[in-house]
C-alpha cells in the first residue's frame, strides 16, 4: 500500500450521524457536505486534520484504518521498522517504563523500533540554521504539520513558496532509517495524526496510536507480559518536546522573544487560519509562523478521546527531562554528525482546490430564501456550522449545504406553522361547533315548520271571530276588553309563528342590489340608544354593492344592534365594521357589554331560548337572524367573553354574505 495523497482519510457512518453540524463548525475548510440529511466528508476538500473525528459525540466520523496493511508488512519477508512519534508518553500513560512500551511494539514483529524525535532533532537544527540565515528576510510558514501544508497547498496556493522547504520529523526519520539500515527497509509511522497517512510516499504506511492499541489487543500483547527493550539507534535528544505547543522553538533553541518579534505561534483551527490570512495580507509577512492545526500533537485525532491537554503536556515534559538527564550526549552528537549531510529538503507544489465564488445575486437570493433580507437579519449565530450567514449561503450555492440548516429560519418557520395550526384548529373547532349547531337547528327547523303550519289556520280563525265579536260588542260592554286581549294575544301568536317560519327558512327572499354602507347607516339611524353608548361605523370596502332582501336583512341588523345596546346597561361602544372581497361582504357587529356565558353560547340560535326576563323576549330574535342569513346563503358566527379577567368583555357577531343572490350567482 502506498499512502497516495488522494486517499480518502475520513468517512461517515451514516446510521450514527445525527446532523448536529458540529463537524461543519469544527472543520477549518468546511469539507463537509450535507447529503440527504447526512454529513459526508468531501475528500477533495479535506486536509486530514481530523477535527470532525475528535468532536463527533456520536462517533459517526471515523478515519482510514491501515492496520491490515501493517499486519501484511509484518508477515512479509521484508525488514520492517516502526518509527514512533514523540507524543507517545502522552497517550500510553498507563505504561510507566517506556522500554516496556518499546518491547510491546517489537512483540508485534517489528525488526526495528526508533523514535521520530531524532528526526525532530535534525529538523530543529535546520530550522535554527534557517532562522539565523534569514534574520532580516521575509518570513516563512513551518511545514512540519501536514494538515497545515495541505491547507496552504489547497486554499492558499500562492503561499506555497513561503512554506519552509524542510521535511517533517517523520520524513526526516524515514530517511535516517533507510540510510542507517537499508534503502529496502519498510517504514511504519506510529503517531497521533490522521494527516500523516497522506503526507508522504516515502513512508510505507502510517497508523495512529489508537490503531496501535487495537493491534496490541488483537495480538493479546500486554505490558505485564512484555520484556522491556530500548529504542534502536539513533537515539533522540531534545526533539522529544516537538509534540507540545512551541515544541519546535524549544527544540530549535529559537527564542519566542517580544523584543525579537520574528516568531508567531498559532495553534487550533481558528488561530492558524487567522495567522495565515494576516500573513497573506502582508500584515505579518516578515514573521516566521509556527503553526499547528491541533492544540499541539498531543491533542491529535489519533489519540484516545478524553485526554487532558495539560496532563499530557506534563507527561511529555517529564519524559523529555528524564531522557535528557540520562542521554549519552557524546553518542547523540556522533549520531547527529553522521546525518548532518542528510538531505532534509522538501518540495511543495500548489494544488488549488478552491471553488469559484458565486455571484452576489445568487448569494442574495439564497439569503432571502432563509428570511434574510437586510443586514440586521444576519444573526451569524453559527448554528448551521458556518461562521456567517453569507458563508452558509455560499456553501448552499456550491452544493455543500441546505437552507434547512439555518436554525433561526427553522424556528421562525416553526412559530409560523404553530400559529397557522392554532388558527386552523380554532377554525376547525368553530366549524365543528357550527356543524353541530346546524344539525340541531335543522331538526328544530323541521319541527318549527310543522308547528307553524298547523297553528296558522286555527290562529286565523281565532283572529277572524275575535274581531267579529269585538265589532258586534257595544263600546261599554265588559266583554269587549276581553275580546281585545284575545285579538292582541292572537296577533302575538301569529308573530311567533311567522318567526318560526322564517327560522325554518320557508319564506321567500326578494334580493335587490343594495349599497351596504348606506343600508347599514339606515339601520343605525333606526335604533334608539342612550347617550352613554357610542356607535362607531368603519368602512374598508371598495365596492359596497350586494344583493339582499332589504326588509328581512334590516331585521338582522337592527336586532343585532338592539341586542348590543341592551347588553351595555352601563354604557359602552357599539362597533360596526364593513369590509369586502371580490365575492363577499363582511359585516362585523361588536359591543363592549356584559358578554354571553360559555354555557349559553351553544343555545343562542335555539328557538325560544332567551336570557331576558319573562315577557321581555320570545327567544326568536337570534334564530330569526340565523334563518335570514342562511336564506341569503351567508354565514354567521359569534364569539363572546363575559370574564373581565380574560380581557375586554363583549360580544362579536361576524356575518359573511355573497355579493350575488342565488338567482344571479
Amino acid at each position: 500500500m502506498s499512502t497516495a495523497y488522494n486517499n480518502q482519510l475520513v468517512f461517515t457512518q451514516k446510521d450514527k450521524c445525527r446532523v448536529c453540524y458540529t463537524c461543519i463548525r469544527e472543520c477549518p475548510v468546511k469539507a463537509i457536505r450535507i447529503v440527504n440529511g447526512q454529513a459526508m466528508v468531501m475528500n477533495e476538500r479535506c486536509i486530514g486534520c481530523g477535527n470532525c473525528v475528535k468532536v463527533c459525540s456520536q462517533n459517526a466520523k471515523y478515519f482510514l484504518d491501515t492496520k491490515d496493511y501493517v499486519n501484511r508488512l509484518l508477515e512479509s519477508d521484508d525488514k520492517v521498522a516502526a518509527i514512533v512519534a514523540p507524543s507517545f508518553p502522552a497517550e500510553f500513560n498507563e505504561i510507566d517504563d517506556f522500554k516496556v512500551f518499546v518491547g510491546m511494539i517489537r512483540a508485534l514483529g517489528f525488526d526495528y523500533v526508533s523514535e521520530v524525535s531524532f528526526g525532530a532533532d535534525l529538523v530543529a537544527k535546520e530550522y535554527h540554521k534557517r532562522h539565523i540565515e534569514r534574520k532580516n528576510q521575509k518570513g516563512e510558514i513551518s511545514s512540519d504539520c501536514p494538515a497545515i501544508v495541505f491547507y496552504v497547498k489547497h486554499y492558499h496556493p500562492n503561499l506555497v513558496a513561503d512554506l519552509t522547504p524542510v521535511a517533517s520529523p517523520m520524513v526526516a526519520m524515514t530517511r535516517v532509517m533507510k540510510k542507517k539500515y537499508s534503502d529496502d527497509l519498510k517504514i511504519v509511522f506510529i503517531g497521533p495524526c490522521i494527516a500523516k497517512k497522506a503526507e508522504s510516499q516515502e513512508v510505507d504506511v502510517a497508523i495512529t496510536f489508537t490503531e496501535l492499541r487495537q493491534l496490541f489487543r488483537q495480538q493479546k500483547i500486554m505490558s505485564s507480559m512484555t520484556d522491556p527493550t530500548d529504542f534502536d539507534p539513533p537515539k533522540a535528544g531534545k526533539g522529544s518536546v516537538f509534540p507540545v505547543s512551541r515544541g519546535l522553538l524549544q527544540a530549535s533553541g529559537i527564542r519566542e522573544d517580544v523584543s525579537d518579534g520574528r516568531i508567531i505561534v498559532a495553534e487550533g483551527r481558528v488561530n492558524f487560519r487567522d495567522a495565515i490570512k494576516e500573513f497573506e495580507n502582508g500584515l505579518i509577512r516578515d514573521h516566521n509562523l509556527e503553526l499547528l492545526c491541533c492544540e499541539g500533537c498531543i491533542m491529535g485525532p489519533g489519540m484516545s478521546k478524553g485526554g487532558k491537554r495539560y496532563a499530557r503536556r506534563s507527561r511529555i515534559t517529564n519524559y523529555t527531562y528524564e531522557k535528557l538527564r540520562t542521554l549519552d550526549e557524546e553518542q547523540w552528537q556522533k549520531d547527529i554528525d553522521e546525518f548532518l549531510e542528510l538531505d532534509l529538503s522538501q518540495e511543495f507544489m500548489p494544488e488549488d482546490r478552491r471553488f469559484p465564488a458565486p455571484s452576489r445575486e445568487v448569494i442574495q437570493k439564497i439569503l432571502q430564501s432563509m428570511g434574510k433580507y437586510k443586514l440586521q437579519d444576519h444573526l451569524n449565530c453559527g448554528a448551521c456550522g458556518y461562521d456567517t450567514c453569507e458563508d452558509h449561503a455560499i456553501a448552499i450555492a456550491n452544493g455543500f449545504a441546505e437552507v434547512e440548516m439555518c436554525l433561526p429560519h427553522n424556528i421562525e418557520k416553526l412559530h409560523n406553522l404553530i400559529e397557522d395550526l392554532n388558527i386552523s384548529n380554532d377554525k376547525l373547532a368553530s366549524a365543528r361547533e357550527a356543524l353541530k349547531q346546524s344539525e340541531k337547528l335543522a331538526h328544530m327547523g323541521q319541527l318549527s315548520a310543522g308547528i307553524a303550519h298547523e297553528l296558522n289556520n286555527p290562529l286565523g280563525v281565532i283572529t277572524m271571530y275575535s274581531n267579529i265579536l269585538k265589532e258586534e260588542a257595544a263600546e261599554d260592554d265588559p266583554v269587549r276588553e276581553d275580546l281585545e286581549l284575545i285579538v292582541e294575544q292572537t296577533a302575538r301568536c301569529k308573530k311567533i309563528v311567522s318567526g318560526l317560519l322564517n327560522f325554518a327558512r320557508k319564506n321567500q327572499v326578494n334580493p335587490i342590489e343594495t349599497d351596504m354602507v348606506q343600508f347599514t347607516e339606515r339601520s343605525i339611524a333606526s335604533i334608539i340608544h342612550p347617550d352613554n353608548i357610542a356607535v362607531k361605523l368603519t368602512k374598508e370596502i371598495d365596492n359596497p354593492i350586494a344583493e339582499i332582501d332589504q326588509d328581512q336583512f334590516m331585521q338582522v341588523l337592527t336586532n343585532l344592534e338592539k341586542n348590543a345596546v341592551e347588553a351595555m346597561p352601563d354604557g359602552g361602544t357599539l362597533s360596526i365594521h364593513l369590509e369586502g372581497s371580490q365575492n363577499e361582504v363582511q359585516i362585523k357587529i361588536s359591543d363592549t357589554g356584559t358578554g354571553i356565558s360559555k354555557e349559553n353560547m351553544e343555545k343562542i340560535f335555539t328557538p325560544f331560548f332567551t336570557t331576558k326576563g319573562v315577557g321581555k323576549g320570545t327567544g326568536l330574535g337570534l334564530p330569526l337572524i340565523y334563518g335570514i342569513v342562511k336564506m341569503h346563503r351567508g354565514k354567521i358566527s359569534v364569539t363572546s367573553n363575559n370574564d373581565p379577567e380574560k380581557g375586554q368583555t363583549g360580544t362579536h357577531f361576524h356575518i359573511s354574505l355573497p355579493r350575488k343572490s342565488e338567482q344571479n350567482a
